[in-house]
């Protein structure tokens, strides 16, 4: 007889139904809804604007993997499984898994690992043809969740949070008394450029990046008692940047992108930083430990792990030398470059 365990146990390792219904799951709000009183497949699709038949289906499913329990009038009760998919839960997840926004979609790349493994790049762009920040930054249905990261930022700031993987050393360890300027390149909501513009009273920030983000760093700005210093543009860093100011900043950039991109987006600070300008890379390095992870970084971003010296590489390809290295961290990078 043909031994069936090895094909079974290909079949369950490969099996897609439970991590989507999951996500599906999470997508919906469906614990959200239940939490609130919809406990029945009639009550839950209303509240979430599906289609009966089908959440019917995904709640039985559901309850067969101990997501929800389901008693015999098909009514629905949380388990302790799915409490974590509660918006209010202190330690949700449901950000995570969502398939409509910004966190939840990026790890979807992962569908097309086959894509990475051939090719080195993201596999994002071949499962749903665009790139991913070219999406979250043009797509209108992502203006709510920039808001809501903006409003975010501005709470950790009046907290007293601070700059993640260890970006403080832009602030503190970079000497920022002669320069006046700055352009925060891919500057995301201004987290940075804020910081900068609040610690050293004499500088002029300008932040540049796609739509959604730079219309909300824009906001941002606005409201600060620092605003008549700052000013967000939107533009690309695959275009020419905005000219004559002194300092040009990469902060996490780098890692997203390819060689050959790394090295058009230098160039493109080069060229506006012209003989008078530096360049200022602070690139991250994930921590990765294992070949899983591995590949999950790798299917988002094609380089999560450069060293200095690739980083130094890709900038003298770009016709760019090393004037200053600063004291750089486990995850962070500091190298100051200016024109060959």
């Amino acid at each position: 007889m043909t031994d069936l365990a090895p094909f079974q146990q290909l079949m369950t390792m490969t099996d897609l139904l439970t991590p989507a219904a999951v996500r599906a799951a999470a997508t919906l709000g469906i614990a959200d809804h239940v939490a609130a009183g919809a406990t029945t497949a009639g009550e839950i699709a209303r509240r979430a604007g599906t289609k009966y038949d089908v959440t019917d289906s995904l709640l039985r499913y559901l309850a067969e993997i101990g997501l929800f329990l389901r008693d015999e009038a098909g009514t629905y009760a949380l388990t302790p499984l799915a409490e974590p998919l509660l918006s209010d839960n202190p330690r949700s997840v449901r950000a995570l898994l969502r398939n409509d926004n910004m966190t939840g979609s990026s790890t979807l790349a992962l569908l097309r690992l086959d894509h990475t493994v051939r090719t080195g790049e993201p596999g994002y762009a071949a499962a749903f043809g665009r790139p991913f920040w070219e999406t979250v930054n043009n797509d209108t249905e992502f203006v709510a969740e920039w808001q809501e990261h903006a409003a975010l930022a501005d709470r950790e700031h009046v907290a007293g949070g601070r700059l993640g993987w260890d970006a403080g050393a832009i602030v503190t360890e970079y000497d920022w008394s002669g320069a006046r300027s700055f352009v925060d390149v891919g500057g995301h909501l201004g987290v940075l450029t804020l910081a900068l513009v609040r610690a050293h009273a004499h500088l002029h920030g300008t932040l540049l990046d796609l739509h959604n983000a730079a219309a909300e760093a824009g906001r941002r700005f606005a409201r600060s008692e620092v605003a008549d210093r700052l000013q967000a543009v939107e533009g690309s860093f695959f275009e020419p940047l905005p000219e004559g100011r002194d300092v040009y900043v990469l902060s996490a950039i780098l890692a997203d992108w390819t060689d050959d991109d790394a090295i058009l987006i230098l160039k493109r600070c080069r060229e506006a930083a012209a003989d008078h300008g530096r360049v200022l890379v602070a690139d991250i390095a994930m921590p990765i430990n294992g070949p899983g992870a591995e590949l999950q970084m790798r299917s988002m971003m094609p380089a999560p792990a450069r060293s200095a010296e690739q980083i130094e590489q890709l900038a003298a390809a770009a016709g760019l030398r090393l004037t200053w290295r600063g004291p750089g961290t486990a995850v962070r990078t500091l190298l100051e470059f200016t024109a060959a």
